[in-house]
């Protein structure tokens, strides 16, 4: 059995002992859990260097885990149903986004109830931490990996960090964001360190002179392995990639193994289980870049456990895009999504396709299918994972000629008109968050949790009473509704002091060399980039709204035009390229006097709208068009015309 066992940390009553309808009240368990997996089984054969790490007396590798279990005080009140939350870069995300529940201060430890929504129906929720560098803590899940004995020498491989400031710094950590560094090894002498001016740009190298591991200390220069210090200062806007050969070499992909054997171990009756009857249905829910774990989970055949039988039942990746992530390669830093690499490898799709480069053929599924162990999969995109450049690859060929044909255990949504991070977790500009670049203009505004929380209610149902959920809905080549990013930008309104993205320097994703070791895991950098794969986007109307996908009433009915791109601002350097996490609302004019005035090309309100009545009953039928269609569910009507009454008060007042 991998779980060897759970050291519980803390226990207490959940949200002060707040009762969740018939359900009651909710227990909150924390701890660690501790895995052994077999290195010598076929299906953990995929990790890379999982035979490197040192055995137990019984031949296994060893790993920790944090957790955090919310759980029915009543056992007999639980539903049964499990989801395992795999946590973004440590912070669980599932019950604040489902319960729409307003952002939890950063230093919170408590994941806020919000409307209860899970709680009340029953719902288990364990939030499991998986990666190695995460600096663990009360608020942060992470994972304890076991380190594998790596050979010094040119066959050990080096490592490459990814450094994008937003305003000059003369040093940095040798890590993504604010993870744990992996040191430098203490003989350096391959270390490089290149620059480039936007995502495709010709790397050039800078002189070794000019920087050096170490970090400045009250003004003072001092050695440090875990830092890089560039004399010059590290320049807002520009993208630096440091090559160099590191001092430690987890298994990173081991924490693919946690996910997958946590999951596995709850479903099944134990003395050790919380739930000791065991859990009937395991969902899974990953954001982002664990999404993209999700995704790589998926590709790897890690649905299947050590006795061979189906792990997830239904899976809900959010905001992945087409993409996996660094999640099982030698010195991985899995926070890395931007920086080119093993999470920008094919396969995009879920069943074979065919890559017009290599001429191979693969598919996410693959593995799964032989296995027979394919969950129900919905996936969530918005528009930023389009205009990123790679969220198109998900549905059409990789040649760029045709529609994927749709695939009976999975389905597709785009939330149109969205950027990557809902409107109310976006993080405050200027702080150090991906999605914390300050932008030109203000960051798009539409709350698509209702959406998100409805896909979810959706997969439930497939996957429990074989109710099959809406068909997929996403910008489609044959009613053209998937179009070119210049394309789209060519018919986008001018609109007044709005910047649009230089189509030049959007982020695309292009065929990768990473030598000849890379099928072992172990990768040559900065990898040799080729052709790029086709980007296609929603198509827009008049206003610049999007014309594909699953349209709030924001869309539909819109006060506003909402992009799922932000160019970023002079002061974050790079004003002609965009932030890929943040998108932006422009106000429709209020008035035609004000129309002509700023010659905004879009219609007012005034002229759309004969009132603020006539308005909310336009949103009304949106919203029930979007009930009935089971893209929304009918508890949230009342959620979603509020937000649009309070919306639309806002700009009222705004004369």
């Amino acid at each position: 059995m991998p779980v060897l066992g759970f050291n519980i940390e803390e226990r207490h009553i959940y949200a002060a002992g707040r009762i969740f309808g018939p359900v009651g009240r909710y227990e909150k368990i924390t701890g660690k859990v501790k895995f052994a997996v077999n290195p010598a089984l076929a299906i953990n054969k995929t990790i890379t260097d999982l035979e490197l790490a040192k055995l137990n007396s019984s031949g296994l590798v060893e790993f920790t885990s944090d957790f955090s279990l919310l759980i029915p005080e009543n056992k007999s009140m639980s539903n049964q149903k499990l989801i395992v939350d795999v946590v973004n870069r440590g912070r669980p995300r599932f019950v604040s986004t489902i319960n729409l529940a307003e952002a939890e201060p950063p230093d919170s430890t408590e994941m806020p109830p919000g409307d209860g929504y899970l709680f009340k129906n029953g719902y288990s929720v364990i939030a499991i931490g998986w990666q190695w560098d995460v600096l663990r803590n009360t608020n942060l899940l992470g994972l304890e990996a076991p380190e594998a004995e790596v050979i010094s020498g040119p066959e050990k491989g080096l490592a490459m960090v990814e450094i994008r400031p937003d305003r000059i710094q003369h040093s940095r950590l040798l890590a993504d964001r604010v993870h744990q560094p992996n040191p430098a090894a203490k003989e350096n002498d391959l270390a490089k360190l290149y620059v480039r001016h936007w995502e495709d740009d010709s790397p050039k190298l800078i002189n070794r002179e000019e920087w050096e591991f170490g970090t400045l200390i009250g003004g003072k220069l001092e050695p440090s392995r875990e830092h890089i210090f560039l004399k010059n200062g590290f320049q807002p806007g520009l993208i630096y990639h440091l090559v160099y050969s590191p001092e430690r070499c987890p298994v990173v992909g081991v924490g693919l193994l946690a996910v997958r054997e946590i999951a596995s171990f709850l479903r099944a009756p134990s003395p050790l289980n919380p739930m000791p009857k065991g859990f009937d249905w395991i969902f899974g829910y990953g954001v982002s870049q664990t999404g993209r774990l999700l995704r790589h989970l998926m590709y790897l055949g890690l649905n299947t456990d050590e006795q061979g039988g189906k792990v997830f039942d239904g899976l809900l990746p959010h905001v992945a895009g087409s993409r996996m992530g660094e999640f099982n390669h030698r010195f991985a830093q899995p926070s890395v999504q931007s920086m080119p690499g093993f999470g920008h490898l094919p396969p995009f799709s879920d069943d074979n396709n065919k890559d017009p480069f290599s001429q191979k053929t693969d598919g996410l599924l693959v593995k799964l299918r032989e296995a027979n162990t394919v969950p129900k999969i919905i996936y969530t995109n918005t528009s930023a994972e389009y205009w990123r450049g790679d969220g198109s690859l998900s549905h059409i060929s990789m040649d760029g000629r045709r529609d994927l044909e749709p695939n009976a255990d999975s389905r597709i949504y785009l939330f149109a008109g969205t950027q990557h991070i809902d409107s109310k977790s976006l993080a405050p500009p200027g702080s150090d968050a991906a999605d914390g670049t300050m932008g030109q203009h203000f960051p798009n505004i539409i709350d698509y949790r209702p959406l998100l929380r409805a896909a979810f209610f959706n997969l439930d149902r497939w996957v429990t009473q074989n109710i099959n959920p809406p068909d997929s809905n996403h910008p489609r080549l044959d009613d053209q509704t998937a179009v070119s990013r210049d394309t789209a930008l060519a018919k986008f309104p001018e609109i007044p002091d709005m910047s649009k993205p230089n189509s030049e320097f959007l982020w695309s994703l292009r065929e990768i060399d990473l030598g000849e070791a890379a099928s072992t895991g172990v990768g040559s950098y900065p990898p040799l980039e080729g052709r790029f794969y086709p980007c296609f986007v929603s198509a827009i109307d008049v206003d610049g709204n999007e014309l594909s996908g699953i349209k709030l009433p924001d869309i539909s009915v819109p006060l506003a035009t909402y992009s799922g791109w932000n160019p970023r601002h002079s002061e974050s350097g790079a004003p002609d390229q965009i932030i890929p996490m943040q998108g932006s609302t422009h106000y429709l004019p209020l008035t035609e006097e004000i129309r002509k005035h700023l010659q905004d090309p879009r219609q007012s309100v005034e002229k759309r709208y004969k009132s603020k009545d006539h308005y909310l009953r336009l949103v009304e039928f949106e919203v029930e068009t979007l009930v009935t269609d089971g893209y929304l569910l009918l508890e949230d009507f009342e959620f979603v015309v509020k937000s649009q009454s309070s919306k639309f008060d806002s700009l009222s007042q705004q004369e």
